[in-house]
């Protein structure tokens, strides 16, 4: 009889045990493995295909600056250094922040598949969820524009530390940026604080490239046949001074006159410059040409209480 159960026992046992073994093989865990592995996978993907994107666009900057063979793009390279390291820790914070993106997004669609195959309605979840949203939606507007408007401004590189820039409300030099707020100091020492959500236009004066643009008034009856010459012999001596060889992009032009006013003649100068050269520029063009104005007899207007003598009335 005890042989017979066994016998009995281990046949049940063989029909039954293979297809649960199989059925529970081919069920749940099944898909709760496949869904990680899936998850595991496209993740690996999305960071290698970023890290690529970041090694490629960090490598494309740096053979457009070793490539720059023109007097211009020499300057540039070696003024905006900073500016090259900025952009380099721009795009390295924009990677890391696209892989945690990349990983928040996968890991949240595998948990919530695999809440699905266990049996879980997410339904009152995702509601709750969306009502959530729209309530932090509501009551954080101005917060998230912030922050959008912070990510898109570092993404395009608008401004950085150390640049000069006009928010409409305040001039002066970035000290710090985030993705909520700028903090700027203007020319007295005050220190601003700017959303960056109420950021409405940006003026960067220390970007790419600055101008550097001299008026020198002289006297009506100097002939400008003389002076014109002599300014533009000033300003090429200066374009070629070592010294100022690594803040002039080109040669300082002498446009002509710019104005005649009663007994004062205005020559006009304007002078491409490196980020923020432009008023050591501007101080040098006047200091030479005024010791050139001394040294060939030329005379400036003679001003009065009342204005230049000879125009302008009481």
């Amino acid at each position: 009889m005890p042989e017979a159960f066994n016998w009995f026992s281990l046949q049940v046992l063989m029909d039954i045990t293979p297809h649960s073994a199989w059925d529970w093989f081919t069920g749940k865990p099944l898909n709760i493995v496949i869904t990680v592995l899936a998850a595991v996978i496209l993740r690996w993907l999305a960071l290698r295909s970023i890290g690529r994107v970041v090694a490629t666009t960090l490598a494309r900057s740096d053979a457009r600056r070793v490539g720059e063979t023109s007097r211009a793009g020499r300057v540039l390279a070696q003024a905006t250094g900073s500016a090259h390291e900025r952009h380099r820790q721009r795009t390295l914070t924009m990677g890391s922040l696209l892989r945690s993106m990349v990983t928040f997004i996968v890991v949240m669609i595998a948990v919530l598949t695999v809440l699905t195959t266990v049996g879980i309605n997410l339904g009152p979840v995702l509601a709750t969820a969306g009502v959530g949203g729209v309530a932090l939606g509501f009551g954080a507007q101005s917060l998230v524009k912030d922050f959008l408007s912070g990510i898109f401004m570092i993404l395009e590189d608008q401004y950085g530390v150390g640049d000069v820039i006009d928010t409409g409300e305040a001039i002066g030099t970035v000290e710090e940026v985030s993705l909520r707020v700028t903090r700027l100091r203007d020319g007295q020492g005050v220190v601003w604080y700017i959303r960056n959500g109420e950021i409405i236009r940006i003026g960067n004066k220390s970007q790419g490239w600055s101008t550097a643009m001299v008026d020198i008034p002289v006297a009506y009856s100097e002939n400008l046949d003389k002076v014109i010459p002599l300014i533009r012999t000033v300003v090429h001596e200066l374009d070629g001074s070592a010294e100022w060889q690594d803040r002039l992009l080109d040669e300082p032009q002498v446009v002509g006159v710019e104005s005649m006013t009663g007994s004062v003649v205005t020559i006009r100068v304007i002078a491409k410059t490196a980020p923020e050269q432009q008023y050591g520029v501007s101080r040098e063009i006047r200091e030479r040409v005024k010791a050139a104005f001394d040294a060939n007899g030329i005379k400036a207007p003679v001003m009065t209480p009342f204005g230049p003598a000879g125009g302008g009335t009481p």
